[in-house]
C-alpha cells in the first residue's frame, strides 16, 4: 500500500500526519503505526495523527503515540493538525474540531496556532509535586539544575513507580522569571523525553499559578524545542478559557510503501 504522509512539528514535538477522510488507513494496526514513527526504520515521529471527517465539526483528530497505540489528547499535535487542516483547505483561520477529550476551538495565522484546551477542575497536591489532567495526565515537579537533570531516568522512575502501568507524563520545571518557566517532559507512550509537550506545558502553567509561583494568567514556557504561551482564567471551579499558543510547521511530505 502506498501511503501519502505529511510531517509536522510544533516546538520540536513532531508528528506524522495522514489525511484519512476516505477512511483507508488501517487504524487498528499497532505495528504499522509504530513502524511509521520509528526514527531508524520508518519516517520518525513522537506520534501519528489521522485527520478524519466529523459530522458536527470541521474534522476529527485521532492521535497515536509512537508505540502504536491510540493516546490521550496531545496539545502540540492538536496545534499541528489545525495547521495541516488549513494546508489541505479543510479550514480557514478559525476552526473547531473533535478530539479524544472532546471539542476544541483553534485559530491559525502566519504559522502560529492557538488551541483552546479543556477546562481543568482539579489539581491534586502531592509530596513535592502536583498532578492534573489537561487532556492527558501530568505530574509537575520543580527541580534544581534542570539543564543537567536526567529526565529520562527520573521520569521513567515516576512514570512507572508512582503511577503504575497506566502511567502519567512527567514534567520537570524551574522558574526563570515571574511569568516564565523552563520545562522538560518525559512522555508516556514515547517512553522518553520529548522536545516539547503541549498538554504538559499547559499543566505546568496552571500548576505554577495554583501553587503561587506566579500570579500571571499568561505564562511563557521555554522547552528544549522552543517557546509556548499559555493563557487562562482562574475561577471558583478551577481554570477555563485555557489557550495554548505557538508555532506549527510543515517539515516535509512524501510517500512510503507499507504492508496494510
Amino acid at each position: 500500500m502506498l501511503l501519502n504522509f505529511y510531517k509536522y512539528q510544533g516546538t520540536g514535538n513532531d508528528f506524522v500526519m495522514i489525511d484519512n477522510r476516505k477512511g483507508g488507513f488501517p487504524k487498528d494496526n499497532v505495528k504499522l503505526v509504530s513502524f511509521l514513527c520509528d526514527r531508524r526504520f520508518g519516517i520518525g515521529a513522537d506520534g501519528l495523527i489521522l485527520l478524519e471527517d466529523d459530522e458536527d465539526t470541521d474534522f476529527k483528530m485521532v492521535y497515536y503515540n509512537s508505540d502504536g497505540r491510540q493516546g490521550t489528547m496531545c496539545g502540540n499535535g492538536g496545534r499541528c493538525i489545525v495547521a495541516f487542516a488549513n494546508y489541505l483547505g479543510v479550514v480557514d483561520q478559525n476552526t473547531s474540531f473533535m478530539a479524544v477529550d472532546g471539542l476544541h476551538k483553534a485559530t491559525t495565522a502566519n504559522g502560529i496556532v492557538s488551541l483552546e484546551m479543556q477546562d481543568v477542575k482539579e489539581i491534586k497536591e502531592k509530596t513535592n509535586s502536583l498532578f492534573l489532567n489537561t487532556g492527558s495526565p501530568h505530574h509537575v515537579q520543580m527541580v534544581d539544575g534542570l539543564k543537567d537533570f536526567d529526565v529520562r531516568k527520573e521520569g521513567a522512575k515516576l512514570r512507572y513507580g508512582l503511577y503504575g502501568e497506566q502511567g502519567s507524563n512527567i514534567n520537570f520545571v524551574d522558574q526563570a522569571t515571574e511569568d516564565t518557566f523552563n520545562v522538560r517532559t518525559y512522555e508516556r507512550g514515547v517512553e522518553d523525553e520529548t522536545f516539547s509537550c503541549g498538554t504538559g506545558v499547559t499543566a505546568v502553567a496552571l500548576a505554577m499559578y495554583h501553587s503561587g509561583k506566579t500570579k500571571k494568567d499568561s505564562v511563557k514556557i521555554i522547552t528544549p524545542g522552543g517557546n509556548l504561551q499559555v493563557k487562562f482564567k482562574s475561577n471558583a471551579n478551577g481554570f477555563d478559557q485555557i489557550w495554548l499558543t505557538g508555532p506549527a510547521q510543515l517539515v516535509f511530505k512524501g510517500e512510503i510503501n507499507v504492508e496494510p
